[in-house]
């Protein structure tokens, strides 16, 4: 069986990755593809419930004790992930530990210490990073409504990130149109399974990408 693709979409707060993610979801189960859509931080948990009332500044907490929180996060939905992964579905996912490295960098914790919770964690075969001056972010609706969505840490969130990019990463100008941006992300989607459906069953080197996050 051929293993499904782990598609993540990253960037800074109002990018527009959540539509962007429903459209890909949308388009790929249109395409007869079996795929499902995840988000981090899951709410629906207790530790995604802490989380929320962190963002949404209902609670206060340590930094280092919400980094791990969202660490945590990603943690408890991995057997589930996996699970899916092998059966042949494919995951797009909104945010994931590029996120958690980036804003905790961004606030000041030690870049090392913010990848060390996550190693080991599912990496995805594919990242979008939808790129968005920050300039631009704050002219879009609800911007300033959570604890992170702050000019200054938005600014140095996205430095962080580019620190991260790997050789998976697809950079999306985040100012185009909804449409173009869908376009050029379901195009490259598309490609990567029609590669990986190339392969067959479980390649060796699938076998590293399924527990690779952080490793190098």
């Amino acid at each position: 069986m051929t293993r499904g693709r782990f598609i993540l979409l990253e960037g800074c707060d109002r990018a527009g990755k959540s539509t962007q993610c429903a459209m890909l979801v949308a388009a790929l189960k249109e395409k007869g593809h079996s795929v499902e859509l995840c988000k981090f931080p899951d709410r629906s948990t207790t530790i995604g419930q802490m989380i929320h009332a962190y963002l949404t500044n209902a609670k206060e907490l340590d930094d280092r004790a919400i980094h791990l929180l969202f660490s945590a996060n990603r943690w408890e939905a991995m057997q589930y992930m996996k699970r899916k992964l092998e059966s042949g579905t494919h995951l797009v996912v909104d945010r994931y530990t590029y996120s958690g490295v980036a804003f905790s960098t961004a606030k000041g914790l030690d870049f090392t210490w913010c990848k060390n919770p996550d190693k080991g964690l599912v990496r995805p075969d594919l990242t979008f990073f939808l790129d968005l001056p920050t300039a631009e972010a704050e002219k879009r609706g609800g911007f300033g409504e959570e604890r992170y969505e702050k000019r200054e840490l938005q600014e140095r969130v996205r430095e962080v990130f580019l620190q991260l990019k790997g050789k998976e990463w697809v950079m999306i100008d985040a100012r185009e149109t909804v449409q173009s941006m869908h376009h050029k992300i379901l195009q490259e989607t598309e490609e990567k399974i029609r590669v990986g459906e190339l392969d067959g069953k479980f390649a060796e080197e699938d076998d590293v990408l399924l527990e690779d996050m952080f490793l190098d």
